[in-house]
């Protein structure tokens, strides 16, 4: 079908499909542990950097470049090794110990560490050049990713930089999914409000660029709602209280909660989390132990079932609990122009220059009369919408779990896509589910490919990584020596 369709065809023994941070940490380890040369590995993306997108999203959702971002010190998609971690190269590039004494007392008497967005980018640059990543990386949108006759698959892929799309073909052994998430996410009145009135400009989503929103808020008075309770909505209200403070805007800000949290919450007393004010507090994405405690052992343990309960307590919208941002929202609080609503979106239509919003909360029925909406609900996980995904759904055997995305097993294969000699590994959000909860964080990503990596060894197709060559290895990465 290929050849009569005169698309072009290579062979490469494993690609990556995606080419975001997702796609750079699997191809850093398969050069660095699997010994595999770049000849022997291909990634398929529209991107020209492997952290295209993530600093786009970063950025939008009001995470500057010098801003601290929700990782730990240790969680290092540059350094398969995590020493050393993100506190030790700032006290060194910087010389103090402050990075230091903040990791050794933290959470008790300091926020978590966590590394600036800045530092991590130029280190995965760095680190993709060692690795000679471009080497890699074939520019293209992937269309189909298929089974084929004799095992193996089909990468199929369009260059579409040009006038006319060029079609491609990798003839491969195994391939790995890192294609992250489908797109936005908007609650349906706000989409449909956007779709009817094509206003995007009212009713914006915080991972789109809608700094038109602060600069419109710099003329006059006017009124913002923020929906949702995540750490990208509390960058968004911290951004609008920095507006009010250091640049004198008289902004209103309501704040639209669907659940209010008021304490400490959870079913067990050992593992509630804090809560306060409307918000969920954790530092990061998960309990830390998912990450290689005991409850990232526990969940290996569990059925499908119990898995599933688990990852209903554990999971939820939270947000990093910061010292900074609390005595920001004290004062907000305090004079009168941030507040707090319990409730839905039902309804919004236009208003003369501004917006009519008609919310559901616990007594009835409420208006407000907003200049902006601004929906932090999160990016779009549903498997069954992107194109690749879908497809191997309905055509490649591929299934999915009890959260509704892809079903993989403890090396992250997708189960019932095997083909022959080759498998289909995926790692990253649409695996959310399966027997490791991190997935959608550096550190996840990059036990992810950890796992692909030694189960490809396993299997004979590269090397294991032993004591000495992860040693020598290190030096390498610390000398800054190409491989």
């Amino acid at each position: 079908m290929v050849t009569d369709a005169g698309i072009p065809l290579q062979d490469k023994p494993f690609v990556t499909v995606g080419g975001g941070i997702g796609s750079f940490v699997m191809a850093d380890y398969l050069r660095i542990a699997g010994g595999l040369p770049t000849s022997d590995i291909q990634v398929v993306s529209n991107l020209s950097h492997p952290w295209q997108t993530y600093e786009h999203l970063a950025t939008a959702s009001q995470i500057a470049l010098d801003n601290r971002i929700r990782s730990d010190a240790a969680s290092r998609p540059d350094n398969i090794w995590g020493f050393p971690s993100y506190a030790v190269s700032e006290a060194i590039r910087k010389r103090t110990i402050k990075p230091l004494m903040q990791v050794l007392v933290e959470p008790v008497f300091a926020d978590f560490y966590t590394p600036r967005l800045r530092a991590v980018l130029e280190s995965i640059d760095r680190e993709a050049r060692r690795i000679r990543y471009w080497d890699m990386l074939e520019r293209g949108d992937v269309e189909l990713v298929r089974r084929r006759v004799g095992g193996g698959y089909f990468v199929v892929h369009a260059d579409r930089r040009a006038a006319e799309p060029v079609f491609r073909a990798v003839r491969c052994r195994d391939v790995h999914l890192a294609v992250g998430y489908t797109g936005l996410q908007f609650l349906p009145e706000l989409q449909e409000f956007r779709e009817r009135m094509n206003d995007f400009h009212h009713v914006v989503n915080a991972y789109e660029d809608h700094e038109h929103v602060y600069q419109a808020l710099r003329l006059k008075p006017r009124t913002v709602l923020v929906r949702g309770g995540g750490i990208v909505a509390s960058r968004v209200v911290e951004r609008l209280i920095r507006e009010r403070v250091e640049r004198g805007t008289r902004t209103q800000i309501v704040h639209v909660l669907r659940t209010y949290v008021a304490g400490k919450h959870g079913k067990h007393a050992w593992a509630r989390r804090r809560g306060q004010d409307g918000f969920a507090y954790q530092g990061f994405n998960y309990p830390k132990s998912v990450w290689g405690g005991q409850l990232k052992a526990e969940m290996r343990r569990l059925d499908a079932d119990a898995r599933s309960e688990v990852y209903r307590e554990i999971g939820g919208t939270t947000t990093a609990w910061r010292r900074e941002w609390q005595r920001q929202m004290r004062l907000a609080r305090s004079q009168g122009w941030y507040r707090v609503l319990n409730g839905t979106f039902e309804d919004l239509k236009p208003d003369g220059d501004g917006l009519e919003a008609r919310l559901r909360v616990a007594d009835g029925g409420l208006s407000i009369r907003a200049d902006f909406v601004i929906d932090c609900t999160g990016l779009n996980a549903d498997v069954t919408e992107h194109q690749v995904l879908g497809d191997l759904l309905q055509r490649g055997g591929a299934r999915m779990n009890g959260l509704g995305r892809l079903d993989v097993d403890r090396a992250f294969a997708v189960r019932g896509a095997d083909s022959g000699m080759g498998k289909l590994y995926a790692t990253g959000a649409a695996t959310l589910g399966g027997p490791f909860p991190g997935v959608d964080t550096f550190l996840g990503l990059q036990i992810a490919a950890q796992e692909v990596v030694d189960d490809v060894a396993r299997r004979g197709h590269c090397r294991r990584m032993g004591p000495m060559s992860s040693f020598a290895g290190w030096l390498r990465w610390a000398t800054g020596r190409e491989i």
